[in-house]
């Protein structure tokens, strides 16, 4: 089910004890580019699957790998359909929100892994909180990272004038064409440029690692194929075929983890969190951005790596609202 495809991952590991390299898995009728760290001696039934958002790459989770293997978990970043060297379907149709889920699934049974943790992150998150919600496959942890569950999210853009105003991209996304176009213009220097300049904390996001997601924007069809997770979602429909199936709640563990200097998610979309996802645990990065497990690497580290192993979960400095599961 899975093979090397005889390049490293664009990662640096520092312990001599972690293996990390790229693998191409087969799954769901796709190939899908596989960023795997493992630690010497780690059992491969812990899996801890994370999933990047737009417009990035499993690059993004280059802080997170290392830390998760020395936890003993085998540790993947996986590429979405359409993005880096995995699979790219040409129609709108191809990226409906249930093939993604069915990819999440395929990908879990491809690893064989009897536990399976699901981090994800921007439109990784949107996916990771429906595949909780349907429990598609059985879940350890949940974390989620700067993405709002479905409920809030869609009170807040119906009463929230702010929030509609950042989300003005979701709709410029579904004009055919243009939005791709104008991404992609200067080999994508605006996507090296939303990395660059969109930390809160200056130089987080090196010119190497922002090269690294302009690179794959710049693959022919690669910009396209992101652009059409938001056709399928609002235009295609999938986000109304779920809200038509409920949105049950989530029994797994989550932990919530949130940049609040997001420009485009307001942090009022997670107020009431609770009442869907239980037992949540929801901690605020006051200093970070949407980014926010590269903004903030050490402290997104920390809060994973508590909940993980069932410790206290620490507070960002200067945090207001953070939820515990007692509470």
């Amino acid at each position: 089910m899975g093979r090397l495809d005889g390049m490293n991952a664009p990662l640096t590991v520092f312990d001599p004890d972690i293996e990390s390299r790229t693998r191409l898995i087969d799954a769901n009728g796709l190939t899908f580019e596989v960023i795997e760290a493992v630690a010497a001696g780690t059992s491969p039934d812990r899996l801890a699957l994370c999933l990047h958002g737009f417009p990035e790459h499993a690059h993004a989770w280059r802080h997170q790998l290392p830390a998760l293997a020395r936890l003993g978990y085998r540790a993947w970043a996986a590429n979405l359909r359409g993005y880096g060297r995995s699979s790219r379907p040409p129609r709108v149709s191809d990226y409906a929100i249930e093939h993604l889920l069915t990819d999440v699934a395929a990908l879990i049974d491809a690893s064989g892994a009897a536990s399976v943790t699901l981090i994800a992150h921007d439109w990784g998150a949107v996916i990771a909180w429906y595949f909780a919600m349907r429990r598609i496959r059985p879940l350890t942890h949940l974390v989620i990272m700067n993405v709002p569950h479905p409920g809030p999210m869609a009170r807040e853009v119906r009463s929230n004038p702010e929030q509609r105003r950042k989300s003005w991209y979701a709709l410029f996304f579904q004009i055919p064409v243009l939005p791709e176009k104008l991404m992609g213009r200067n080999d994508a220097a605006a996507i090296a440029r939303i990395f660059r300049e969109g930390t809160v904390a200056a130089g987080r996001i090196s010119e190497e690692d922002a090269e690294v997601f302009a690179r794959n924007a710049r693959q022919p069809g690669a910009l396209r194929a992101m652009v059409n997770y938001y056709r399928a979602l609002i235009g295609g429909g999938g986000a109304r075929r779920q809200a038509a199936m409920g949105l049950p709640a989530i029994d797994v563990p989550t932990l919530l983890i949130w940049g609040e200097q997001d420009v485009a998610l307001c942090k009022a979309s997670t107020y009431g969190t609770e009442a869907w996802v239980k037992p949540l645990t929801l901690r605020y990065l006051p200093g970070a951005s949407h980014w926010v497990q590269q903004d903030d690497p050490d402290t997104v580290n920390a809060m994973l790596e508590a909940f993980l192993e069932a410790r206290p979960v620490p507070h960002a400095p200067d945090a207001v609202g953070d939820l515990d599961p007692m509470e």
